[in-house]
């Protein structure tokens, strides 16, 4: 599939495929109908916390990734760069293709770096979930909830696309 380069950050290339841009228009109608249906907010508040939420899903990806690129150059054996828009709403971790077999606890340290990074921040939201002011906590318990839930535990819940599939198939070759 034919991806758009959004240049570099933090040295790593990042790309974003075409489904990404269906994925985020699903997101925010999501979050939007959401927001209007089952916290009942207006609609025009509606539609702009579920841009910001669509904002705020994509950027805990790319902060996912990028915990997942601090621990593979920790292990010697680095990414390459990141994909947004695999399975149209998370991120593909580009590796060398030239990569040499692994031993699988490498796999595994690399697979733990995205949960602990979103780890860290669920703790950081949590702890500042109090201070939010009232028209923006939705958004803070929001920001605590995905990065507990879709980025940090699934690691134990193997899906055969995400972490906790990474690691238990590892795990299974030691």
């Amino acid at each position: 599939m034919k991806t758009i380069s959004l240049g570099k950050l933090f040295g790593m290339p990042i790309e974003i495929l075409p489904l990404a841009f269906l994925g985020s228009l699903i997101l925010w109608i999501g979050f939007t109908l959401t927001a209007f249906f089952g916290i009942r907010l207006p609609f025009g508040e509606s539609l702009l916390m579920g841009l910001l939420a669509t904002l705020l899903h994509w950027t805990f990806e790319l902060i996912h990734s990028f915990g997942h690129a601090y621990a593979a150059k920790r292990t010697g054996y680095p990414m390459t760069g990141i994909a947004l828009g695999t399975l149209a709403i998370f991120a593909l971790t580009r590796y060398p293709t030239d990569e040499p077999e692994l031993p699988p606890s490498i796999h595994i340290r690399r697979a733990l770096g995205g949960p602990i990074a979103n780890g860290l921040l669920s703790i950081f939201f949590f702890l500042l979930l109090p201070l939010w002011p009232d028209d923006l906590f939705w958004i803070g318990l929001f920001a605590l909830f995905e990065n507990l839930f879709v980025y940090t535990l699934q690691v134990f819940i193997p899906l055969g696309f995400n972490d906790g599939s990474t690691i238990l198939r590892n795990l299974r070759k030691k």
